[in-house]
């Protein structure tokens, strides 16, 4: 069942289930933990498994100031001090796979799972560096050429046409916390990961290209990949049966009765 508490200072939205090694599920940019109800009611039996809606998303309240990766990283910190979580495992999807990145460099963890995670800052062609200075650009001068109603309107409808799905669906703080979000590398933390770690991606996977998934293969030192053929940067949701088959074994040896 869903419960909410208080954790630094926001009423978060999580769903606690199961007993045995805490194993904590943090889904990515937009989503909510309804992304792990299959995959947590599976290993509930065999740990005490969290599925989080991160602050602004799902039934989580917004931060009240720009947060990056290393404040929603200090979040699951404080999530875990105040749930008594130690040496947890954590599973993280896309933005959740950031958070799980930058807490697994610095607080001890059992394993770590990145499923089609973000964290590769992503090389920008010169296509997208005119698109992104010429926005700033119109966005100082319009409101002098044409006034301020005017061109926000114009901003506006360029915003639609050129924006991510995630930007045009993201209001006021949340879209500037993704602004933020996905100009952040985090390859310096990778190395410092020391757990075990398992990377399940989807072949065709755009968002997060598998190419990302191999920088992270190589720069986490005890780090494996798996790409499921077929699917996209949700291939744990796509290819759920083969994904469980392979968690499972991942995690065999942490399961309660072993």
């Amino acid at each position: 069942m869903e419960q909410t508490q208080l954790i630094k200072g926001l009423n978060i939205n999580f769903k606690e289930a199961g007993d045995g090694k805490p194993l904590i599920f943090l889904h990515g940019w937009g989503s909510n933990l309804q992304a792990f109800t299959r995959v947590q009611e599976y290993f509930q039996s065999d740990f005490h498994t969290f599925a989080i809606d991160l602050p602004g998303m799902g039934k989580s309240q917004e931060p009240n100031q720009v947060w990056g990766v290393e404040e929603y990283t200090q979040f699951i910190e404080e999530f875990c001090r105040v749930k008594n979580i130690t040496n947890p495992i954590m599973v993280g999807h896309s933005y959740g796979g950031r958070v799980s990145i930058l807490f697994s460099s610095r607080n001890p963890v059992t394993k770590v799972v990145l499923l089609d995670s973000a964290g590769i800052k992503p090389t920008r062609s010169l296509e997208y560096y005119l698109k992104v200075y010429s926005f700033k650009t119109a966005k100082n001068v319009l409101p002098f050429l044409v006034g301020k109603s005017k061109a926000t309107e114009i901003i506006d409808n360029y915003r639609k046409k050129a924006g991510s799905s995630d930007y045009n669906a993201a209001n006021g703080v949340m879209r500037q916390i993704l602004v933020k979000s996905v100009n952040e590398d985090l390859q310096y933390a990778m190395p410092n990961i020391k757990a075990p770690t398992l990377l399940v991606w989807g072949e065709n996977d755009t968002a997060t290209p598998v190419g990302d998934a191999k920088i992270m293969e190589k720069l986490i030192p005890n780090a494996g990949l798996v790409v499921l053929k077929n699917a996209g940067h949700f291939a744990f949701v796509e290819k759920l049966n083969e994904f469980l088959i392979i968690l499972n074994n991942f995690l065999q040896p942490d399961k309660k009765n072993n």
